[in-house]
């Protein structure tokens, strides 16, 4: 599906939402579902930053916001992306866990409406239910992790090990060239760990990664992966709603009033996309900007963990 199909006209798209049509539905009830949050759990302006367990300045706030709309853009130019920029730049101002737990909601957002703005996610579903199933079951056991060791320096430790590791995968990507493949065991083992990534630590390159080397369609794989993305942070939500101190009413609001923040964010990554941007050199800016946020994160954690 080339750039053109996924365009959207404004008039079309009222008429196609009126007759429940699964695209515009999609992506209305992801927009409605976090701005309907962020007014209804709004704790008022003098218990904004209540939660936060930090000290946030309005200048700093006002970075994060910026934060969100960029993380916002990379996901809709890349097609992921958002957690890997947004949450260890969080992680590194407010308590780690705190910053995973929030920006599960984001991301959730931002691939239930990516699943209607490809049109590919159904298929995508229906073709490859066994990567989703496993994908399930690790952000089952993500979660638990979380919830076990949500205080002290191992998920933040956890967060840089990742990120280094999806930098590493991007600079040997240069020197070494993979034969487009599909490979059923390979993709159902990376959907596991995908799962259990984005629970314990909202990070997750582990599938995109798979994905950028092995499948080359980027409309197909983009809309896959919001297709399993939004999955597993559905499955995960509940989760830690249900079964967990984890999701607060608090954390709700402020997770769903970044992401009403973010669909600046993913508008912009959307638009540059259907303009053809050159996403090597954008690649390489996330590449960059991420090895210097986990070393930042490891200078922190390693003298708490091994000294």
């Amino acid at each position: 599906m080339g750039a053109n199909d996924t365009t959207v006209d404004p008039g079309q798209f009222l008429d196609d939402l009126r007759r429940g049509q699964y695209r515009e539905l999609t992506m209305s009830v992801a927009t409605l579902a976090v701005v309907v949050a962020a007014v209804g759990l709004f704790p008022g302006w003098e218990h904004v930053t209540d939660g936060v367990q930090s000290e946030v300045t309005p200048t700093l706030l006002a970075v994060l916001v910026g934060v969100a709309v960029l993380a916002g853009a990379i996901k809709g130019m890349l097609g992921f992306g958002y957690a890997l920029v947004a949450t260890p730049i969080f992680a590194s101002v407010v308590d780690p866990t705190l910053a995973v737990v929030v920006l599960a909601i984001p991301p959730w957002m931002l691939n239930v409406f990516q699943i209607g703005e490809t049109n590919t996610g159904v298929t995508f579903l229906r073709e490859e239910w066994v990567l989703v199933a496993l994908a399930v079951v690790g952000s089952v056991v993500g979660v638990a992790f979380l919830a076990a060791y949500e205080t002290g320096p191992l998920v933040p430790f956890l967060i840089a090990l990742v990120i280094l590791g999806y930098v590493a995968f991007q600079v040997v990507g240069n020197f070494v060239t993979v034969e487009g493949a599909h490979h059923p065991l390979g993709l159902s083992t990376a959907g596991f760990l995908e799962g259990f990534l984005l629970a314990a630590a909202n990070l997750g390159p582990l599938l995109p990664a798979y994905f950028h080397t092995f499948e080359r369609d980027t409309e197909r794989y983009i809309g896959g992966l919001s297709m399993v993305l939004g999955v597993i942070f559905t499955v995960r939500l509940l989760q830690m709603a249900l079964f967990t101190d984890l999701l607060t009413a608090y954390r709700v609001w402020l997770g769903s009033a970044i992401a009403v923040v973010t669909i600046v964010g993913l508008l912009i990554g959307t638009y540059l996309r259907r303009l053809e941007v050159d996403e090597d050199r954008f690649n390489w800016f996330v590449v960059a900007l991420l090895f210097l946020i986990a070393l930042n994160i490891l200078r922190n954690t390693i003298p708490a963990l091994f000294l």
